[in-house]
């Protein structure tokens, strides 16, 4: 597990995000979800330390697993995240436009988020012996 540093953080946030087309269409089959595969991994605009780091497509479904610093809003990555492949892959595939029956937009409205973090027991003895770590006097492998 590899940490990142900003200016006054050291983190290691990273989520799971998974949203899908509006009406469930399966529309990111074939050579779609290959394209959106590559937009989302190569997506211009992001903040420099946003790491995309696996993206799955599936007909009717999009996974991501992204590092995302604390201070930039998960909501509004996966809103820019959203609005740009819209944007690319309507522009890109016609058929997109017809699946949708006219509406804004190709993404649902939601998403699912789910933070993937350090475990949850190494945790829990890390914050109960947190003295005896500060003491110098506890052993403990984070990750």
């Amino acid at each position: 597990m590899r940490f990142k540093s900003s200016a006054h953080a050291v983190y290691n946030v990273q989520y799971h995000v998974v949203w899908t087309p509006r009406y469930r269409k399966k529309v990111l089959s074939g050579g779609v979800g290959k394209y959106a595969k590559k937009v989302l991994e190569n997506l211009q605009g992001l903040h420099a330390d946003i790491e995309v780091k696996k993206v799955n497509i599936q007909p009717d479904h999009v996974h991501m697993i992204i590092v995302i610093p604390p201070r930039v809003s998960v909501a509004d990555v996966v809103k820019y995240m959203k609005s740009k492949t819209g944007k690319i892959l309507n522009e890109r595939f016609e058929h997109i436009k017809q699946a949708m029956h006219g509406e804004e937009g190709m993404w649902s409205r939601g998403y699912c988020v789910s933070s993937i973090g350090l475990n949850e027991k190494i945790i829990m003895q890390y914050v109960e012996h947190q003295e005896k770590k500060d003491k110098g006097q506890l052993k403990l492998e984070l990750g």
